[in-house]
């Protein structure tokens, strides 16, 4: 079971960009989803979690301008990010808890990250 992100790229400040996050392998279910961010001298940082139910959650400094979605029948999940600050600047990590069709219980996997940039 692997996973990747995609999407990251260069952007102006204001601008937007989608990232993707798939599992791949053989899964019989994939729980909870999670991006985290680490920027330059900064500490890795919990931008945005879905469940497999339920409502989303934010970090405070990403609320009401990145929106985490997912699709559980690709096994995908998503964040969308709006009016990018310079700040924003990272490599933007993707977490899921995944169920293997072997496993006992879920599995802690993570991506290779993606890297966004965000300068005028």
């Amino acid at each position: 079971v692997q996973v990747a992100e995609s999407g990251g790229g260069l952007v102006q400040p204001g601008g937007s960009l989608r990232l993707s996050c798939a599992a791949s392998g053989i899964i019989f279910e994939v729980g909870d989803m999670r991006w985290f961010r680490q920027g330059p001298a900064r500490q890795r940082e919990l931008v945005a979690r879905i469940p497999t139910s339920g409502s989303p959650s934010y970090g405070d400094s990403v609320k009401g301008r990145f929106i985490i979605s997912r699709d559980n029948a690709k096994n995908t999940g998503y964040l969308q990010m709006n009016s990018l600050k310079p700040e924003d600047t990272a490599l933007y990590v993707c977490n899921m808890m995944i169920r293997g069709l072997h496993d006992v219980g879920y599995v802690e996997r993570w991506g290779q990250g993606t890297q966004v940039t965000v300068v005028p």
